[in-house]
């Protein structure tokens, strides 16, 4: 009967030790589900952003083109308002000019037509018996020719340099009229100019004002971007840990399980041996008690002693059986659970898949980023996995690698590469992964 008791301690205290870790576990897989859910809204957040900065940098770059345009159009006008600026000037010095000719004109015109009338007056006030006498004062014919011949060409140079000087006058007018009429339009075309650059200057400041505003929205998104990189690197440092965690619970769950039906089974054979003992010493008791009273309390104790021994015997079977359940299971749960195993090589991780990367924008989205660590991608030794902590080496195909960079899941190594040929040529690969601290 105090076998039965001691068992049936023995039994309260396995269930009462195993039952907090259930809860535990429970816990753990709790822990486990909401640090994914987490990293499932940080990684969505991550998308959004990354789209959102795509789109800030896609309408960046189309103000900038447009900045671009604004800037040689500017340009163009002030190499045009310069050029009207050199014409307008010119065509005032051609203005002067006619106007100094016109007036020139005007005074020679005038001169001629001063000097026409002392003649006319002269002939008026001599009447025509002077021109008469003066002909017939001709001592001979061809002097009276040559004197009628030289009056009537006097009187046509008159006319002639008359009609001359009015023609004269009459282009230089023409040619000023026109000479205005160009340096009008040219004024016009200044201050059309002048108008457009001015506002070509104002819409390159505006431009330049919101290309700024960009930038800072970017430099912003970035931030972003490098804070939920970093919360999901936190996310997959907790899901590797909890992960860790939950298959140690499971494998002492285990080896708790399967200590307890060894123990069962040994306590089983113990009580059956222990009945056979105790049947044995009754009937001792009964021959000891007809001869002597003393012999009970010293068969008693002799019972109480076997009894001891017997729960002795349990004790150490089942620490044994517990200590070697344990061993072979978490022997077991090393290879299994985890994939890995250890050997001169580090742990065996398992089998994984292989790709390569660069940091160009093709494959990353922006050229020359730092890794999610923060460091900078180096060939030969970047590579970017979740679900182990920054800094982890991996040696893959005798080549030591550093986990220093996110974007793939755990059992898929992406390796960096220098170039983007070099990352298409590396293909989709698989190799054995260690894993050396």
């Amino acid at each position: 009967m105090r076998f039965k008791k001691v068992f049936a301690l023995l039994l309260t205290g396995i269930m009462s030790v195993s039952a907090p870790a259930f809860v535990y576990a429970s816990s753990t897989e709790e822990q486990l589900a909401d640090v994914q859910a987490q990293k499932e809204a940080a990684q969505a957040d991550l998308a959004q952003e990354q789209a959102n900065m795509a789109s800030l940098e896609s309408k960046k770059q189309e103000l900038e083109s447009y900045l671009a345009e604004l800037n040689a159009q500017y340009t163009e006008l002030t190499n045009s308002v310069s050029e009207l600026g050199i014409q307008a000037a010119e065509k005032e010095d051609e203005l002067k000019t006619l106007q100094a000719q016109l007036e020139e004109a005007k005074a020679t015109s005038d001169k001629q037509y001063e000097d026409m009338k002392k003649r006319i007056v002269y002939m008026y006030e001599n009447g025509s018996a002077s021109m008469l006498e003066l002909l017939l004062s001709s001592q001979d014919l061809a002097q009276f020719l040559n004197r009628a011949e030289n009056i009537a060409q006097i009187s046509q140079y008159d006319r002639d340099m008359l009609d001359k000087y009015k023609k004269l006058q009459a282009d230089i007018k023409a040619q000023e009229e026109q000479a205005e009429e160009e340096a009008q339009s040219i004024n016009d075309l200044l201050a059309e100019k002048s108008a457009k650059q001015q506002e070509v200057l104002v819409l390159t400041a505006n431009t330049n004002d919101n290309i700024q505003s960009y930038i800072y929205q970017i430099s912003a998104s970035q931030d972003e971007i490098s804070a939920l990189n970093a919360q999901i690197s936190s996310a997959d440092s907790s899901i590797y840990s909890l992960m860790q965690a939950a298959e140690a619970e499971r494998a002492a769950e285990e080896a708790a399980a399967a200590a307890a039906v060894q123990a069962e089974s040994a306590s089983e054979e113990n009580y059956d041996s222990a009945e056979d003992n105790s049947q044995s010493e009754s009937s001792e008791e009964d021959y000891s008690e007809a001869d002597n009273g003393y012999s009970d309390y010293s068969e008693s104790d002799s019972d109480y002693t076997e009894s001891d021994d017997s729960y002795s015997d349990y004790e150490d079977s089942s620490d044994d059986s517990y200590t070697a359940s344990s061993d072979s299971t978490d022997n077991s749960e090393s290879i299994s659970e985890s994939g890995s195993s250890s050997s001169s090589q580090g742990t065996y991780l398992g089998n994984f898949t292989l790709t390569a990367y660069c940091n160009c924008a093709q494959c990353c989205g922006t050229a020359g980023n730092l890794t999610a660590s923060g460091t900078v991608p180096t060939a030969g030794r970047t590579v970017a996995m979740a679900g182990v902590p920054f800094g982890t080496q991996l040696l893959i195909n005798g080549t030591v690698y550093t986990v220093e960079d996110l974007g793939t899941p755990y059992g898929h190594v992406d390796i960096y590469c220098g170039s983007h040929s070099e990352a298409l040529a590396f293909g989709l690969q698989s190799a054995d992964v260690y894993r050396l601290n």
